[in-house]
């Protein structure tokens, strides 16, 4: 007997948080479900795991289609967990998100939301990562439901490449134009901490800051295509080896 597309979804946000729940709803029809997520909020994870103390899952809850498990780890801890000890066959996709903010640029380095993505490209699974420009507790996933269920079942019906996998990220507004495949952009982060001084007269330091692209904007990267009402999707890499550059690299003189 045929299985149905199996789902594996994962987030940063934590099991609980709206994003992940929102996604999990709209992806019902598409196939059976696993949500292996962290047990609380682990943004700006990136791809770290947890090496120095045990982690654990535990099952929340199931239903015909769904299965629900928070995990104690990070977002990639989650991914090798679930794969490694938990899910009896290879998903045919995996899902990180909605994640409550934007993930494009830049931030795609440090976001646990793209980190679990990464992994599940690792584990040679078309993945997907999804993000929702917003970060207000109200926040409205509609079109990123709406968006990201068009773009998994593509990838569903096609796969990915080996090594590559998915950046969606989606504009905070009403109706989104539509989704623009495009570069990530040129940029850095500025005025990186807001300081205070605690009760102690020690210096506390909160990280926020100010994403600046490089100028001149190139006209299709991500954060030019959100600025005009697109959702930008970005394909990305596991081998970050600059294949340009090696053969200069080699005429160098690395063996005096």
């Amino acid at each position: 007997m045929k299985h149905k597309p199996l789902i594996m979804i994962t987030n940063d946000d934590g099991v609980t948080a709206e994003g992940i729940q929102a996604i999990t709803e709209s992806l019902r029809d598409l196939g059976d479900l696993i949500v292996f997520a962290p047990d609380g909020p682990r943004s700006g994870m990136s791809c770290a795991i947890t090496a120095i103390q045990p982690i654990s899952y535990t099952l929340i809850y199931t239903t015909p289609g769904l299965t629900v498990y928070s995990c104690t780890g990070t977002p990639v801890d989650c991914v090798k967990l679930a794969l490694n000890e938990v899910v009896e066959r290879k998903p045919d996709v995996l899902v990180s998100g909605i994640n409550h903010g934007g993930n494009q640029a830049l931030c795609v380095h440090y976001s646990g939301t793209m980190g679990a993505t990464l992994e599940g490209c690792v584990f040679d699974i078309p993945s997907v990562g999804l993000s929702l420009a917003d970060y207000t507790p109200d926040a409205d996933f509609s079109e990123a439901c709406r968006l990201g269920k068009i773009l998994i079942k593509r990838v569903l019906a096609n796969g990915l490449p080996y090594g590559t996998y998915l950046n969606l990220n989606v504009p905070n507004i009403p109706k989104v134009k539509g989704i623009a495949v495009c570069r990530q952009a040129d940029g850095h982060w500025i005025k990186e901490f807001d300081k205070e001084e605690d009760a102690n007269g020690e210096m506390l330091y909160w990280l926020t800051g100010e994403y600046l692209n490089r100028k001149p904007a190139r006209a299709d990267d991500d954060i030019q295509m959100l600025d005009k009402g697109y959702a930008s999707l970005v394909p990305c890499l596991v081998d970050v080896t600059d294949h340009a550059f090696m053969n200069t690299l080699k005429t160098w003189d690395l063996n005096e």
